[in-house]
């Protein structure tokens, strides 16, 4: 019997659904002062206890105050009130995939601008977009060419 035969003659395994889904959490940081704050964007993996997280963006109280509408936007389309996020807030927001995409870009093209103009145009920009969209720049912005894409994204939006 040849090794060729042997292999044919186990069993092949079975491929199963894995039941883990794909999410984002929304972490609060309090800034040191008055009632701003900076938060965390983690994409994670799984539910119940086994998961898997990693960090996308964190931004300063200065860089979320531009976009702050974008944040609660992301968090009321994933069920949540507005008022859920503050900054004495201990507990991370889990949002959806799909807002957790589209605030992901947002804070990930709006960090390095500082005019407040283009920030804005940036938002509308990134608002406009379908799901599709959001999902592709989105895998462009962290893959190995982020910089180039995020830089294109910006010029794509914001027209300068």
């Amino acid at each position: 019997m040849t090794r060729s035969d042997t292999r044919a003659s186990q069993p092949r395994p079975t491929l199963s659904v894995v039941e883990t889904s794909r999410a984002f959490r929304l972490s609060v940081h309090p800034a040191d002062r008055g009632d701003a704050y900076g938060v965390s964007l983690d994409e994670t993996y799984g539910d119940n206890g086994h998961t898997l997280a990693t960090p996308v963006i964190t931004t300063t109280a200065g860089q979320t105050g531009r976009v702050i509408d974008a944040v609660l936007a992301a968090v009321r389309s994933s069920g949540h009130a507005s008022s859920a996020i503050a900054f004495t807030r201990k507990a991370p927001i889990r949002l959806d995939e799909a807002a957790g995409v589209r605030l992901a870009l947002t804070l990930l093209t709006t960090q390095p601008v500082s005019k407040h103009d283009r920030v804005r145009a940036l938002v509308a920009g990134i608002n406009a977009m379908s799901v599709e969209e959001t999902y592709y720049w989105y895998a462009k912005c962290l893959g190995s060419n982020a910089p180039r894409a995020r830089k294109a994204l910006r010029v794509l939006l914001s027209d300068a």
